[in-house]
């Protein structure tokens, strides 16, 4: 059956990789001269090679498996210690913009930055300028094979250090890409993680150079995460399942993503109208520019401005992202196409200006000012606010350091972390710095496995509460560059019948286990004859208590299979059902949890 199966996968695959290169072959001749491709490729890059891009991939993933662990298990990389806490924890700082959460956030990245990268790369050039080409794609050049060389007017000259593209294609692209990385980390809001800012980052840079080949790429970034995928599952078995989790929109480093656009578009905008002044590139219309940023925009969700409220409860404001993403579009729209002459040439009202003494300055002088500023400089200008007002929030936040009070009940203690289960505590994440406004505050609570290490500045809500009552056990990863500590969560309890659940947290580390939390007791809607049904949590595991008249009897839960009586009422156990039988009355009383996720597991 398993090689069938491999078989199978294995012939699909051959299918689409055949039909993959026939399409690519027939293309090519169509596009006639042929070899016009190599030629465009290697105008630009260095044997047609994105090489700064292809190291910063190799970088990142070599952060995912040496330093988070993931050689030794890629599904489950060590997260915490690895996000942006603070400026007084520096480990923190130092990956977090290079580290992932999970394979899927690794894979999803890296296939963007391929595409990004590689079009963030092809624009900025391995060549200080695009080398002479003739009708049919050749290189007139006469040095053409020794990329160190340039030819200028017939002359030899040898390119300076910072010009030669080994060092452009292997320093100055990657040095570029992978500083930015570290950079960005010290402005981001909250402990992110990822190198979703530097893909943001390589998208406005791109966007900038090519509107329109940049919103084509998008798809291209789509096309190469579904080759991506059918590489690993050319066949793939499907069915309905339920999920936890919380909304798409609310997993979204908003922010971060603002940081890295404007900060690519800025380095773009800069670079471009230098090129613009030196080599007379066109001129982009600012429509192309706006309607580009805007369903850029739309695509990766700069329109998702959202509130926590605590315990995983989310608001978005759907419409004053939308309008704030209309107002980027515009800003970048005047910074990139925005012309050069001075507005006095285009506003009469700014042409009349005369100058004043120094003690009492004519208001003309304000007004000559103003006209003597170009379109495309204030365009740049805002642009540059927009960048501070996007980077300014998340100076604050990281300069604030958690406190080292215990967490609630009797924590696990590993290497300076703190591992406990508490319900409605106050989130420290969330209010680092107590802010209230329009009705919304960041003092919240939240409820979940919580992780704290004093000396890292870390306090986080590792599991939530749902997510653990999803799934029933969860692994909390600890750790720090090079190691890792692994604690498992384990929730068990029972559903009293027409009632809520009754149930526990375990903590299980090298092979012990302890209790962290007990939930309250809860009482079934059933009565019989009288007497009242109550299943509870304890330490030692659950129990069943009965009321009536005034005493009351408790018994453990009994075994599969087996019965204990209280109060003269027999409860029987059958797999995971209690039920309850006094004379001619039988009915259920309890049954246990059960969790969605650990059943699909």
């Amino acid at each position: 059956m398993v090689l069938e199966a491999l078989a199978s996968n294995t012939a699909h695959l051959i299918l689409a990789a055949v039909t993959v290169l026939l399409a690519a072959v027939i293309v090519h001749r169509v596009d006639a001269p042929a070899g016009s491709w190599k030629q465009q490729l290697q105008s630009r890059l260095l044997y047609g090679v994105p090489w700064g891009t292809l190291i910063v991939v190799a970088f990142v993933i070599g952060v995912y498996l040496f330093v988070q662990g993931g050689l030794e298990n890629p599904n489950r990389p060590v997260v915490i210690p690895f996000r942006g806490w603070s400026y007084f924890y520096p480990e923190g700082m130092l990956w977090s913009g290079y580290a992932h959460s999970s394979r899927s956030h690794i894979t999803g990245n890296l296939l963007s930055t391929l595409v990004a990268g590689a079009l963030a790369e092809y624009a900025y050039g391995h060549f200080p300028r695009e080398r002479e080409t003739s009708a049919d794609g050749s290189d007139r050049s006469a040095d053409a094979a020794d990329p160190s060389v340039r030819t200028d007017g017939g002359d030899r000259a040898r390119t300076p250090l910072t010009a030669t593209p080994y060092v452009r294609a292997f320093g100055i692209v990657p040095g570029a890409i992978l500083l930015f990385g570290g950079v960005s980390s010290l402005f981001a809001l909250g402990p992110v993680i990822g190198f979703s800012g530097v893909v943001f980052a390589l998208w406005g840079f791109a966007l900038v150079h090519y509107p329109i080949g940049t919103i084509a790429a998008l798809s291209g970034s789509t096309l190469v995460s579904v080759i991506y995928s059918t590489i690993l599952d050319p066949i793939e078995l499907a069915a309905a399942t339920s999920s936890y989790g919380p909304p798409s929109w609310a997993n979204i480093a908003i922010q971060g993503h603002a940081l890295g656009f404007l900060s690519g578009v800025l380095v773009a905008t800069w670079l471009l109208r230098r090129r613009r002044s030196e080599t007379g590139h066109a001129h982009v219309a600012a429509l192309t520019v706006f309607v580009a940023v805007l369903l850029f925009g739309a695509s990766r969700r700069f329109w998702a401005v959202y509130w926590y409220l605590g315990n995983e409860r989310y608001e978005l404001y759907r419409a004053l992202g939308l309008a704030l993403m209309v107002l980027l579009a515009l800003i970048v729209a005047v910074a990139v196409a925005g012309r050069e002459r001075p507005l006095r040439e285009s506003i009469p009202w700014l042409s009349t200006a005369s100058a004043g003494s120094d003690a009492d300055p004519n208001p003309d002088t304000v007004r000559s000012a103003i006209g003597s500023a170009t379109p495309a400089a204030i365009g740049l200008l805002l642009v540059i606010l927009a960048l501070a007002a996007v980077a300014g929030p998340g100076i604050l936040p990281n300069l604030v350091t958690v406190d080292d009070g215990d967490l609630p009940g009797d924590p696990i203690e590993i290497e300076g972390y703190q591992v406990t289960y508490a319900e409605g505590v106050e989130d420290q994440m969330v209010n680092v710095i107590d802010i209230e406004a329009f009705g919304r505050s960041t003092s919240v609570t939240t409820s979940g496995v919580i992780v704290q290490n004093a000396e890292r500045q870390i306090w986080t809500t590792a599991v939530s509460r749902g997510s653990l009552e999803h799934w029933g056990y969860r692994a909390v990863e600890l750790g720090g560059t090079g190691w890792r500590e692994t604690v498992w969560a384990e929730r068990s309890g029972w559903v009293a019948a027409d009632g809520g659940a009754t149930y526990r947290v375990d903590l299980i580390y090298d092979g012990d286990r302890s209790t962290a939390f007990v939930s309250e007791p809860e009482r079934a809607e059933p009565r019989i004859d009288g007497r009242t049904v109550t299943v509870a949590a304890i330490e030692e595991g659950f129990e069943l208590r009965v009321e009536h008249e005034g005493t009351n009897e408790t018994a453990a839960i009994p075994e599969r299979n087996e019965s204990v009586t209280l109060q003269e009422v027999t409860f029987t156990r059958e797999d995971g059902t209690v039920f309850a039988e006094r004379g001619d009355t039988e009915v259920r009383v309890a049954e246990q949890e059960r969790y969605e996720g650990r059943e699909r597991s």
